[in-house]
């Protein structure tokens, strides 16, 4: 089963620190996002494989928009 990874709030992606293909484990940081000049890490609730990444450093999210999916 995968994990559709989301903003939950309006954001700017700082940095994706994983990759397609990857393996990650719960908790694991999967980017790390800029709301109101916090840092806010994206982490992961299941462990499995970076299925998809679709955001880019720079890229302003709003609520709701797909981070990545792991499977």
């Amino acid at each position: 089963m995968a994990e559709e990874v989301r903003a939950e709030m309006v954001s700017t992606v700082l940095t994706v620190e994983v990759e397609v293909g990857e393996q990650v484990t719960v908790d694991q940081t999967l980017v790390l996002l800029e709301s109101m000049k916090m840092e806010i890490p994206v982490i992961t609730e299941v462990g499995g494989e970076v299925a998809a990444i679709a955001v880019t450093p720079g890229q302003v999210l709003q609520q709701g928009d797909l981070i990545a999916v792991v499977q």
